[in-house]
């Protein structure tokens, strides 16, 4: 599990996807994403079942029990499958089933069911494209892009290929003060900040954070890499669990 704060790993999860811009190939990597989260125990993918773009789904949805939900397509251009979603979304949010959404999609049409999600209290994260507008992106709590899930796959099957292949994209500008500031907000009273309290202030700042986008797995790693910023330690729990903590190095 990533260096995060993992408060809702007990809840439950409802994963609705978006079948017209999601990838049937991430299926296995998408659930254990959302698994970090909860128990992903509503699984839904919506698309029209009648055409020929979807049949690369049909034989992935038996092996992950996710059920298909057929909506035709009334009119040319438009896409119904936003709004078949969005009704089964408020459908579930008032039924208690779940306490957490994971929405797979890339477009700007979930950006309000997103909002209205997190304004009940429930926690809302989303997996789509590197592409998706940042207005949808911030409306989730947690954003995790597609492309991330994609080195993630090729890793586990070969390391060492996935590595000297790999093409990492520019690392922003305004990492480090994304660092630096999540570090503030998490500094008790000693002077140093848990790792995955900074985490969590990395998301709250930045929905679509991961480490896996700068090439790291964790965000120790991450953070690890800047040796001449940041100090780290490392410390037990009285149950044996190893706690790291994090605080910017003192001046002299």
């Amino acid at each position: 599990m990533p260096d995060s704060v993992d408060s809702f790993k007990n809840k439950r999860i409802a994963m609705l996807i978006d079948g017209d811009n999601a990838q049937p190939s991430l299926m296995e990597e998408m659930i254990a994403e959302a698994g970090k989260y909860g128990l992903v125990t509503i699984r839904r993918i919506y698309g029209d079942w009648t055409t020929t773009n979807m049949n690369s789904w049909k034989d992935i949805l038996n092996v992950h029990a996710v059920q298909p939900i057929q909506q035709f397509r009334y009119t040319t251009g438009k896409n119904a499958t936003d709004s078949a979603l969005i009704i089964d979304a408020m459908d579930i949010l008032y039924t208690d089933a779940v306490q957490g959404f994971c929405l797979v999609a890339s477009d700007s049409d979930y950006t309000r069911l997103a909002t209205r999600i997190r304004e009940k209290g429930f926690f809302v994260m989303g997996i789509g494209k590197k592409a998706t507008p940042k207005a949808f992106v911030n409306a989730c709590e947690v954003f995790v892009y597609t492309e991330n899930l994609v080195s993630g796959a090729i890793t586990s099957k070969d390391e060492k290929t996935a590595k000297e292949s790999r093409i990492l994209e520019p690392v922003p500008p305004d990492l480090l003060e994304l660092l630096k500031n999540a570090i503030e907000m998490s500094l008790q009273d000693d002077g140093w900040a848990f790792l995955g309290t900074v985490g969590a202030r990395l998301h709250q700042l930045d929905p679509g954070f991961d480490p896996r986008t700068y090439g790291k797995k964790q965000l120790s790693e991450l953070i690890r890499q800047y040796k001449n910023t940041f100090q780290m330690k490392e410390s037990k729990s009285k149950e044996g669990t190893s706690l790291i903590y994090v605080r910017l190095h003192q001046q002299p």
